[in-house]
């Protein structure tokens, strides 16, 4: 099978990298467009979240340099608009693109021709197999269980006491 975009397999999570400039060259290694087979072509790109806009934009760029015509993309979640406290290492509110950008400015910010996220009821809908209601989505609505703010807080103070 060809594939439109291939990926350097020794280049991991790169919204998880510390700073922009290492999130850019990450990105920038991690992936190469096959120009035969996107040139001249509307494209869609299906992604499961945008963090900060960093990888959307450089990918959505890399298939136009390609000569896509068009690219239309697609989010398997909801916007994430709040840090998440539970296991995955994201940034703080203000550094994620959607808690200060809506949907067409973020469009125009990773400059794709469309942009489309799931809806809530839609990602809860696609989960019922795995019980929806058991499931967290505070990334998405900052509904945080078990009072997630209180802990974090407490935990900045102690590593701020610490000299962290």
């Amino acid at each position: 099978m060809w594939k439109a975009l291939t990926k350097n397999k020794y280049v991991g999570r790169t919204f998880i990298q510390p700073t922009q400039k290492q999130r850019l060259n990450a990105v920038k290694l991690k992936l190469n467009a096959n120009r035969p087979l996107i040139e001249g072509k509307s494209v869609v790109m299906v992604d499961d979240s945008i963090v900060r806009g960093t990888t959307s934009g450089k990918i959505v760029q890399l298939l136009k340099d390609a000569g896509a015509k068009a690219v239309h993309v697609c989010i398997s979640s909801p916007p994430v608009m709040n840090p998440c406290y539970y296991g995955i290492d994201t940034s703080a509110r203000k550094e994620l693109i959607a808690s200060t950008k809506n949907e067409e400015e973020i469009r125009k910010y990773i400059k794709a021709d469309s942009l489309h996220y799931i809806s809530m009821e839609g990602l809860r809908k696609s989960l019922s197999v795995l019980h929806p209601d058991d499931m967290c989505y505070a990334c998405f609505n900052a509904a945080y269980p078990d009072k997630a703010e209180d802990v974090i807080r407490q935990g900045t103070k102690f590593l701020f006491d610490l000299g962290c």
